[in-house]
């Protein structure tokens, strides 16, 4: 009889975008109170989309948070970003944790799905694990963010936006009550706001499976990082360093970006905008002033995104990194797929190349669909690129189309946010079904490639 309720329950694979969705259309009734907003109540379609980009840790938005929402909304979005930066199953796990209710095999699966984890064993101390640890650099984030909020908006509005904020960075959600569409563009020349920022912004999107390998490693006499943390960690490094670098040269003598800071605040400014374009939201630069060269830029790093199991978005790096191994592989004629001493399996070249296939497709065609939709906007092609790209990395930097665009564009640019932070690869399977199994092998023929 247990066998037969657990063939009928919804498989892991299919309950996370189940889940996901759940949250959205929650919040959405939340933000559709009137004692969430001030003024007007929020439209249906406002009040999902705000939904949506907040669960889904975006920061696209119709509305300007800072000024529309009250302290009750603003709480809503909190808690939407919390849950859609931890995943609403190790979430739900502390939840279970706290109260010592027992967690189903069924909850087991699905937790390990969403963490990114092939094993059950350990997976409900990792959950809680992660819970306390985002716990722990969020409220160190909120005490740098207080250094200096505290004494620009007063004790309570400082402790609340440092609290808001930090929560917002770690789980690379980019919201912010600063007002008026500026995110953190008055604190672009300060040390402790951007460099607070950046180290949550980079945390979060490290992924608990990295953060976890780098906090137990120094408890033991040698230290033997796994693959994954070797890869994740050396992929940062070069895309935040050769981001930065291109920034700064593409922007040194942009009168409307960072033309008249000094050195050191464009060194700051560009560091901050290579960070933040994996994929937090926040901007200390207007990104619609930016060269065309520097959106481009901006549109490859918020495509790439940062690592699986963790905060951010994007096709991962990890993804991207095994892809160039594979190919290294095959320009130098090896055998296998080697980094760091380790082989690569062929199903992760496999599965990369799906994931990296499937977004460069979804991504194309959701660019043709707002073009078409946008033919009588004044936003140019890049723009609209800019825009797609911010939203199905889930990143959430705006150059403004998103607040002007057509009601078509935003339900595109919803879905991608969605899409997005659910992951391309578990939306694409959950929406496929099994895999068809069969015993028959076709004979093996070869073909001319490239």
């Amino acid at each position: 009889m247990m066998k037969t309720a657990y063939k009928k329950s919804i498989s892991p694979i299919k309950l996370l975008p189940l889940g996901y969705l759940t949250v959205i259309l929650v919040g959405t009734l939340l933000l559709s109170l009137p004692v969430a907003v001030h003024g007007e109540r929020l439209t249906f379609f406002e009040a999902i989309f705000t939904a949506t980009s907040a669960s889904c840790v975006t920061g696209l938005v119709l509305v300007d948070t800072g000024t529309k929402f009250t302290f009750f909304g603003q709480l809503v979005l909190l808690i939407l970003i919390q849950l859609g930066g931890l995943g609403f199953m190790v979430a739900a796990t502390a939840l279970f944790m706290a109260i010592k209710r027992r967690i189903s095999l069924h909850e087991r699966m699905t937790l390990a799905e969403s963490m990114g984890e092939d094993k059950l064993q350990g997976v409900v101390n990792l959950a809680g694990t992660a819970f306390k640890m985002a716990f722990t650099i969020e409220s160190v984030g909120a005490l740098l963010f207080a250094i200096r909020f505290i004494p620009d908006f007063g004790f309570l509005k400082g402790a609340w936006y440092s609290i808001f904020h930090s929560v917002s960075a770690f789980c690379n959600a980019g919201f912010d009550l600063m007002g008026d569409y500026s995110s953190l563009t008055a604190y672009a020349q300060s040390p402790i706001v951007n460099i607070t920022a950046m180290m949550l912004i980079l945390l979060g999107g490290f992924g608990f499976a990295v953060l976890l390998d780098l906090m137990e490693k120094p408890k033991q006499k040698r230290i033997h990082f796994r693959l994954h943390t070797k890869i994740v960690l050396f992929m940062n490094v070069v895309l935040l360093v050769l981001g930065a670098v291109v920034f700064f040269v593409l922007e040194y003598g942009n009168p409307k970006t960072m033309g008249e800071m000094s050195v050191a605040q464009k060194v700051l400014a560009s560091f901050f905008q290579s960070t933040t374009c994996r994929t937090a939201g926040f901007n200390t630069v207007d990104q619609n002033l930016l060269t065309d060269a520097s959106k481009l830029m901006s549109v490859i790093l918020m495509f790439i995104g940062g690592a699986p199991a963790g905060t951010a978005g994007g096709i991962k790096v990890t993804t991207v990194a095994v892809i160039l191994i594979a190919v290294r592989s095959f320009i130098r004629g090896a055998r296998d797929n080697e980094c760091f001493k380790r082989r690569i399996s062929p199903s992760a070249v496999r599965r990369a190349i799906a994931v990296f296939v499937i977004g460069f497709m979804v991504l194309v065609t959701s660019v043709m669909l707002v073009s078409v939709a946008e033919q009588q906007g004044t936003h140019t092609f890049l723009n609209q690129l800019y825009e797609v790209a911010s939203a199905l990395g889930t990143v959430g930097l705006s150059v403004g189309v998103t607040a002007q665009a057509t009601t078509v564009t935003q339900v595109i640019l919803c879905i991608l946010m969605y899409t997005g932070r659910v992951g391309i690869l578990t939306l694409a399977l959950a929406l496929g079904g099994k895999e068809a199994k069969s015993d028959i092998r076709y004979p093996e023929e070869d073909i001319m490639v490239g």
